[in-house]
């Protein structure tokens, strides 16, 4: 089988490795020299803990084992096992994090409740204020800036991988074939277009208006902490971002602790991870009313600044990168992603929101089942 993957982002490239770890010829079609959307605009998170229940867990974690055996064979990914903590400050804090223990699917996700002193033990630059920390075993990072960098190569070396850079797919003819823009059609036996953000164009008049839409982020980049940061961390406003920690404790949270205002104001919540070359990539905010603003506003940065030092109870270090993503994401933010059959052999793989990077692998392994690759 040939199979036509449109859009070199982590979804599009996991259909790639899927095809092609199955015996598959691919065609893979980039409209930038590489891609260049939210796939590297994120925090290479492996992100097990906050995912809803149901199938979004299931999919989270068969997307991390995905990940892990990936990166055995792969090492420019850079994938760490590196768990995360949430510290928590208060006993609001504290029984929003006790509450997500009594799930019943807390020992999937490796949800343990440590003291300050064991978090400390667990990750030593958290040097703060907090009395305890909800650890999550099973979160993980890699690399995101050079994770399809890698994938590539290890694709174009198998010798059943083609990557055409600089083209743009403007028709899909009959129901398996892509003509770009330089009139070249590419003819295989399915089509799958996993076009991210870009929701207009070809998605638009081969699907028409679809339950997808578009989020922007802002986050940072610090220079080398100097010292390993052991784990992923997030703040207790993560509590009230992601569907996992739902509980009568976070509604009392939500009652009985105002968020600050900044924070309300850009729907924020922290997440920091290291990056192999020692500095921090940390965010973020949600915009979601269009048009998105053009620039980056410096309020949500110095609250992120304020949050982290006081965990690490030191200052942070300089500053060197500032950046704006825009994700696709489902209106029904239930489902984990928009599969649609758009055409006799051709599929649209699109809107998995900020679970991308995390869920990848299981979403392209999803669409090579249903396929029948």
């Amino acid at each position: 089988m040939k199979v036509i993957v449109v859009g070199a982002g982590v979804v599009g490239t996991m259909h790639a490795w899927h095809a092609v770890e199955r015996g598959h010829e691919v065609v893979h079609i980039e409209r930038e020299a590489e891609a260049r959307g939210a796939s590297l605009r994120n925090f290479g998170q492996i992100w097990v803990s906050g995912r809803a229940g149901g199938e979004e867990l299931d999919t989270a974690l068969r997307a991390r084992d995905l990940w892990e055996g990936i990166g055995a064979r792969v090492p420019g990914l850079g994938f760490r096992a590196i768990g995360s903590l949430t510290p928590v400050r208060n006993d609001l804090e504290l029984a929003v994090a006790e509450a997500a223990l009594a799930r019943p699917d807390a020992a999937a996700r490796g949800y343990k409740l440590l003291t300050a002193d064991e978090a400390r033990a667990v990750n030593p630059a958290l040097r703060g204020t907090f009395e305890a920390a909800l650890w999550c075993e099973r979160d993980a990072a890699v690399e995101p800036r050079t994770a399809q960098l890698a994938l590539r190569e290890a694709l174009l070396a198998t010798g059943k991988y083609t990557f055409l850079p600089n083209r743009e797919a403007r028709d899909v003819i009959g129901g398996n074939s892509v003509r770009d823009d330089r009139g070249e059609i590419h003819t295989g036996d399915a089509v799958v277009l996993c076009t991210g953000a870009a929701l207009t164009g070809l998605v638009r008049e081969i699907a028409g208006e679809i339950p997808v839409r578009r989020v922007r982020l802002q986050m940072m980049q610090t220079d080398p902490l100097g010292e390993p940061l052991t784990t992923s961390v997030a703040d207790a406003d993560s509590f009230r971002y992601y569907p996992a920690y739902r509980s009568e404790a976070l509604d009392a949270l939500n009652a009985g602790q105002a968020q600050d205002p900044t924070a309300v104001a850009h729907k924020m919540q922290l997440l920091m991870v290291q990056r192999l070359d020692g500095g921090l990539t940390i965010g973020d905010t949600h915009e979601y009313e269009h048009p998105f603003a053009f620039d980056t506003l410096e309020d949500p940065y110095e609250h992120l600044i304020r949050v982290v030092e006081s965990f690490l109870g030191r200052p942070l270090p300089k500053i060197r990168r500032r950046w704006a993503g825009v994700y696709a994401q489902c209106t029904d933010t239930s489902r984990v992603v928009h599969r649609q059959q758009v055409r006799d052999g051709v599929w649209l793989v699109t809107g998995p929101g900020g679970r991308g990077m995390t869920c990848s692998p299981a979403i392209a392994e999803t669409t090579a089942n249903e396929l029948g690759w």
